[in-house]
């Protein structure tokens, strides 16, 4: 895996401190459950502060999706502990999921994620914003996101990529641009028209007439909805 593990690789389990224990094993904390770990470049920093009060505060919308988050930092268990204190004062946001520690960045490394321009007071790189949503059981990479030091992530995207996730692994469907939960959803492309008929019934799906196939007689449609 050069620079890290990428979708569908398992991604590493971490092994260590948190802010509350120095066993830590994300495999074990995970179980059968969805999880989303997402870098911080480090504690006391005002952007991470912003979200990992917005990340607590929503901490209930992921679990009723069955999701469980875990921060992780290149900074040890009391720092965490300080900061987290300073978050709910700022944000009114209590941090009761795992933030990992990572103060000799050996799993930082492993995954990639270290930004040579962004360095901490030591002068030693710190970690760029990425975001890994792993599946249950296996932990497979599902998604990952990266983001600059300099900009905040937006957790209400975070959530819906959750739930186009999910929507897509249970049923055979794709997400169009911007869809929102509710909307309809795309007939996923390998899925023949008869494939269509057998899995969402005839009429519950329908074809997006388009120029490229006008007047043929198609096996299969492109873009389908249902």
């Amino acid at each position: 895996m050069p620079g890290g593990p990428t979708i569908n690789d398992k991604f590493p389990n971490l092994i260590g401190s948190t802010q509350d224990t120095d066993s830590f094993d994300l495999y074990e904390y995970l179980g059968d459950s969805w999880g989303i770990v997402f870098m911080h470049p480090g504690d006391f920093t005002p952007v991470c502060t912003t979200e990992l009060g917005t990340a607590a505060k929503m901490e209930e919308d992921f679990a009723t999706r069955n999701v469980k988050l875990c921060g992780f930092s290149c900074n040890d268990s009391t720092s965490h502990k300080a900061w987290i204190q300073d978050i709910l004062a700022v944000t009114s946001g209590k941090v009761t999921f795992p933030l990992f520690c990572d103060p000799t960045r050996e799993h930082s490394v492993a995954l990639g994620i270290l930004d040579q321009t962004n360095k901490d007071s030591k002068s030693l790189p710190m970690t760029v914003r990425s975001v890994y949503i792993l599946q249950p059981t296996h932990h497979t990479i599902a998604l990952m996101m990266t983001y600059p030091a300099s900009t905040g992530r937006n957790f209400d995207e975070i959530l819906r990529v959750v739930d186009s996730l999910q929507r897509t692994t249970e049923k055979k469907t794709a997400t169009p641009a911007n869809w929102k939960p509710g909307e309809d959803v795309i007939v996923n492309f390998p899925l023949t028209d008869a494939d269509a008929d057998e899995t969402f019934g005839k009429d519950g799906w329908r074809t997006v007439e388009v120029p490229s196939e006008a007047g043929k007689d198609l096996q299969k449609h492109y873009l389908r909805y249902t």
